[in-house]
């Protein structure tokens, strides 16, 4: 072998390596872009917010009814990303608060920049082509009979991966707070047909 092509070869495999790291990198760091400029929530985050302080905690597992304190951040919101240890943070571009958000890595099956890539958008997303029942459930941040899996969705956020594998299933487990969960069961059409085992009519 010459000793350009020895050169060659060396050339091109640091080129490959240079760009598979940049590659890496790329798809898998905090994004930049998105945690320095505003995007949009893709779905309400339902938050608690501690009695005795200002501290706000939401959850991958979602919290729906969590008790006193209960607060949802609606879809829409324009939001950046922070630091949190056990996930990331939230932070309302309009108040500057931030938001806690606990991600398990293991149950949540991704990490902290793919699950802000999931719950975030750098457009609104379009509320007015959902049905009336759709709206109602997206403004009161619940779910009701006769709701599509996208209207459930943007009110109650993704249903954690280690209990609902996949939105093609039928029925979505959802946390009402750390220790309890609730069931949303469709029907074959795609539409709510229960919530937590019992009929919940929008009112």
């Amino acid at each position: 072998m010459t000793e350009k092509k020895k050169e060659f070869i060396i050339f091109l495999g640091l080129f490959v390596s240079l760009f598979l790291i940049t590659q890496y990198h790329g798809s898998t760091s905090v994004n930049a872009q998105d945690a320095s400029k505003g995007v949009y929530l893709k779905t309400n985050i339902h938050v608690q917010e501690h009695k005795n302080s200002t501290e706000c905690r939401a959850s991958y597992a979602n919290w729906t009814s969590p008790g006193e304190g209960h607060l949802v951040i609606p879809v829409n919101t324009l939001v950046s990303m922070g630091d949190f240890q056990r996930g990331f943070a939230i932070i309302i571009q309009s108040t500057k608060k931030p938001i806690r958000f606990e991600l398990d890595r293991k149950a949540a099956g991704m990490g902290a920049d793919e699950y802000w890539r999931l719950i975030t958008s750098a457009e609104p997303v379009p509320i007015d082509s959902l049905s009336p029942t759709d709206q109602k459930g997206v403004k009161d941040g619940k779910a009701y009979v006769g709701m599509t899996k996208d209207g459930v969705r943007i009110a109650l956020g993704y249903p954690a991966r280690h209990k609902t594998p996949s939105l093609e299933n039928n029925v979505w487990y959802y946390w009402t707070n750390r220790f309890k969960s609730i069931a949303v069961e469709f029907d074959e059409t795609g539409k709510v047909k229960s919530v937590g085992g019992k009929l919940e009519n929008p009112k």
